[in-house]
C-alpha cells in the first residue's frame, strides 16, 4: 500500500506571530518555521502503519517555496520513504493547493492519503475535503484513531455529540486530529540519513493548474490587546463590578 501524506510549512507554534507593518501578511522574514502540527500526526500515522507493516511506500509532499524541503525533510527523518517538494515563490489559496496534490494523486495513485486537519496559520480547513471531492475519493475528518483492515479503513473521530466511527473503502483521504498519536522525534542518524533519500522537486507552474489569485485581502490587522484583570475583595464587590460592566454595555 502507498501513502501520500501532504504537509505544509508554517511559523512555528512556539513563535509569537506578528503582523507586517503594511498589514499586508504575517511576518514571516527571520522567523523560525516548521512543519503543521497537524501535518506531523499524519506524518506519524503513515510511518506507524508502515512499521506495522501495512503499507509498503510512503511519499511526502509539501507545496511552498524552495526552502519548504526543511519540513519534507522532518517528514523523511521520521520515517518517510521520499518526498516531493511542488515549489511554488507565490502565496496559492487553498483551492490552487488542492488541486495542485490532485495533479500528484492522478501521479502517485497512492491508496490513502492523509493531511491534517487544518493548518494552524490560517486555520482554513479546507484542503483535505477540497482534495477528497476532486479526486472522488471517500474522506474522513478529524481523525483521532485509524484501523486498516485489508482494503477497508476504520476511522474514529470526535464529534460534537462524542465519538463517531466511519468505515471507508480504500482509496481514501483522512485529516488528522492531534489526538491522533504522538509525533516521534526522529534521532540525529535519522535526520542524516533523510538527505540521502529522494526529494524530487516540480515547478507548480507545470503541473497544469490555473495560480491565479481569486480573493484580494485587503488588510490584516493584529487583534486587540487584552484588557488587564483586576482583583476584587469580596463576592459583593464582585457582583457590583459586573453589574457596572453591563450596564456599560447596555448604555452603547
Amino acid at each position: 500500500m502507498k501513502i501520500l501524506v501532504a504537509v505544509k510549512r508554517v511559523v512555528d507554534h512556539n513563535v509569537r506571530i506578528r503582523v507586517r507593518p503594511d498589514g499586508t501578511g504575517v511576518e514571516t522574514a527571520g522567523v523560525r518555521m516548521s512543519m503543521n502540527p497537524f501535518c506531523k500526526h499524519a506524518v506519524e500515522a503513515a510511518v506507524q502503519l508502515a512499521e506495522a507493516g501495512k503499507a509498503d511506500e510512503i511519499v511526502v509532499v509539501s507545496i511552498g517555496p524552495k526552502n519548504t524541503n526543511d519540513v519534507i525533510l522532518t517528514a523523511l527523518a521520521m520515517g518517510a520513504h521520499r518526498g516531493i517538494l511542488v515549489e511554488a515563490e507565490q502565496t496559492l489559496e487553498t483551492l490552487t493547493i488542492a488541486k495542485l496534490l490532485a495533479k500528484i494523486v492522478d501521479e502517485e495513485q497512492p491508496d490513502l492519503i492523509l493531511l491534517g486537519k487544518q493548518a494552524v496559520d490560517d486555520d482554513s480547513n479546507h484542503v483535505g475535503q477540497m482534495l477528497a471531492a476532486l479526486t472522488n475519493r471517500p474522506q474522513a475528518t478529524f481523525a483521532s484513531e485509524i484501523k486498516l483492515d485489508g482494503t477497508t479503513l476504520e476511522v474514529t473521530r470526535e464529534v460534537d455529540y462524542g465519538r463517531e466511527t466511519l468505515s471507508l473503502p480504500l482509496p481514501a483521504v483522512v485529516t488528522a486530529d492531534l489526538r491522533l498519536n504522538t509525533p516521534r522525534n526522529a534521532a540525529l542518524p535519522m535526520v542524516m540519513k533523510a538527505r540521502s533519500k529522494p526529494l524530487a522537486v516540480r515547478a507548480a507552474a507545470d503541473l497544469g493548474v490555473d495560480l491565479t489569485p481569486r480573493l484580494i485581502v485587503e488588510n490584516i490587522s493584529p487583534p486587540p490587546e487584552r484588557v488587564a484583570g483586576r482583583s476584587v475583595a469580596s463576592v459583593a464587590e464582585f457582583a457590583a463590578a459586573v453589574a457596572a460592566e453591563v450596564n456599560e454595555m447596555e448604555a452603547l
